[in-house]
């Protein structure tokens, strides 16, 4: 985090030709409110030193013994001695800290009697993935980021707990909109209401993801630490961000529901299903977390909100597609997830399923991604760190991650092509195990299926289309898909599933062009 801030911070002073106390200056002004950065940090960034020698300069890094020398830039020779608790604010707006339960800054904020119960409540948020804002405890909130909306159908009566995206129409809906999709009434012309005549038979079912950070879908802007990019209007997103823990799942491959502002564009299978059946307006959910894994995903599942008697059935995916064999573990392939555990955590969140689930529903498992194409397309490329200088490649921050023992994948970030092709094998038997269970286990309520990870499919849609490889990768964290790379995987998920399971989908609903018209007559929902 330091030197990812002191970097931006001289880069800036680099590209408008000021001083560092303008740099930082300038810097606050771009960021929402206003927020002290204490002068101490001048000292030694105006002696022109790297970003390495000032944050361990500053102790906020430091080499433990036995280890090796971290760095991003070439080490650091010499020192000033001044404390860092100056630097915490900065830090924390901006993102860059991984909160860990041995952060003691939270805890002694949490201190103070008049915030110790927003803090539990905060603290119950992150550890069960639910909306922070939900008034009536059905899993759906009307605030968009806490694992608000953004996450979930937005709710419509967050007063009812009897109210929300999914569930059956009470009534058909004759005097409210129990179930959120915006249809509810009767027809004057012939007194039926319109939930019975638009949306009977209809096969409306929703869509639920269980996944990790890729499906939660992952992205620092790159503006944000770009100078020749940086403006006021590059942090406008940063309180949005921070509160959705960097992710955005508006705009990801399975639940995206509005148009993208992170580039290229949304597409996704909610929004498919959408169009195919007006009927399914809201009905989704993003159970996803960064670092999820078929292991923790057990827990995470608890999350769900289905209700086997009242909802209608579900289109679940399920896709962990890298974390049971990333880690950032030197000896990373012995924390990698072996096939015997992938079995048991795989029908264990299958059984929770079947039992919470309605009949009728239906059960995707996808397949790990082969993570060597991001080495393959990286390595020698300039990260936006080092692009002002060409100073930093993705080589290079690969390594920095790596030692500090925080990369994202040690196996496959890594110049160690055997590692890497361990790392692929090992993931490649994982994909196995999640076939032979779509090929053999048999449930109550939802039928089961397979698909690769469709990564290759995705590449070569994008060379047609004239785009680099590179492109389909998050260029920041240089390891999740990009903006780009969810909305071509939507598309090519949802052809195979149209031309080989067609019955996933449901059939398409002939009255979608009449609910869309009366909305409209009626100035929209």
């Amino acid at each position: 985090g330091c030197v990812l801030a002191v970097s931006v911070i001289e880069q800036l002073a680099q590209w408008h030709n000021s001083t560092v106390k303008a740099a930082v200056e300038r810097l606050c002004n771009y960021i929402p409110g206003k927020y002290l950065i204490r002068r101490h940090m001048l000292c030694c960034i105006d002696r022109e030193m790297n970003a390495d020698v000032v944050c361990h300069s500053l102790k906020l890094c430091k080499q433990d013994p036995g280890q090796p020398l971290c760095h991003l830039y070439p080490p650091p020779k010499v020192s000033c001695d001044y404390g860092a608790f100056f630097l915490f604010s900065f830090f924390f707006q901006l993102g860059v800290l991984k909160v860990k339960k041995t952060f003691t800054g939270f805890s002694s904020v949490c201190a103070f009697p008049l915030l110790a119960n927003l803090c539990e409540k905060i603290k119950y948020v992150i550890r069960n993935k639910l909306p922070f804002e939900d008034f009536d405890g059905d899993k759906f909130s009307t605030f968009p980021t806490l694992r608000g909306y953004h996450w979930r159908g937005r709710d419509c009566d967050d007063k009812n707990a009897t109210v929300y995206p999914g569930r059956r129409p009470d009534n058909w809906d004759v005097k409210s909109d129990s179930n959120c999709n915006g249809i509810w009434g009767v027809d004057p012309k012939d007194g039926i209401p319109y939930e019975e005549k638009f949306c009977k038979g209809a096969d409306s079912q929703g869509v639920v993801l269980l996944g990790d950070s890729a499906g939660a879908h992952f992205h620092i802007p790159p503006e944000w630490m770009t100078v020749t990019q940086m403006s006021a209007k590059s942090f406008a997103n940063l309180p949005m961000a921070f509160t959705d823990e960097l992710d955005w799942p508006q705009f990801s491959e399975i639940t995206g529901f509005l148009n993208s502002t992170i580039g290229g564009w949304t597409d996704s299978l909610y929004l498919r299903l959408r169009r195919r059946n007006r009927c399914n307006h809201r009905d989704l959910q993003n159970i996803s977390q960064n670092g999820g894994s078929s292991g923790n995903l057990l827990y995470l599942i608890k999350s769900l909100a289905r209700n086997q008697l009242l909802d209608n059935p579900a289109i679940v995916i399920y896709a962990t597609i890298g974390n049971d064999v990333c880690n950032g573990n030197r000896d990373t392939l012995a924390h990698m997830t072996t096939p015997k555990e992938m079995l048991s955590n795989v029908v264990q969140a299958l059984r929770y399923l079947d039992s919470r689930l309605p009949n009728g529903s239906h059960v995707i498992l996808t397949g790990l991604v082969d993570g060597r194409f991001l080495w393959d397309n990286l390595h020698d490329r300039y990260h936006p760190l080092g692009q002002l200088n060409r100073d930093v490649t993705y080589s290079q921050l690969y390594s920095f991650l790596d030692c500090l023992q925080v990369s994202p994948c040690s196996g496959w970030l890594t110049p160690n092509e055997t590692l890497r092709n361990l790392t692929s094998e090992r993931a490649l038997q994982l994909s196995n195990v999640l076939k032979e269970i779509a090929s053999s286990e048999k449930f109550a309520n939802f039928d089961i299926f397979y698909m690769d990870f469709p990564l290759r499919q995705t590449a070569e849609e994008w060379r047609k289309m004239g785009g680099e490889p590179w492109q389909l990768i998050e260029p920041v964290d240089g390891f999740h898909p990009s903006q780009i790379a969810a909305a071509l995987g939507t598309s090519i998920t949802w052809q195979k599933v149209l031309h080989e399971w067609p019955q996933v989908l449901g059939k398409e609903n002939p009255f979608n062009d009449q609910i869309e018209a009366i909305f409209k007559d009626q100035g929209g929902h």
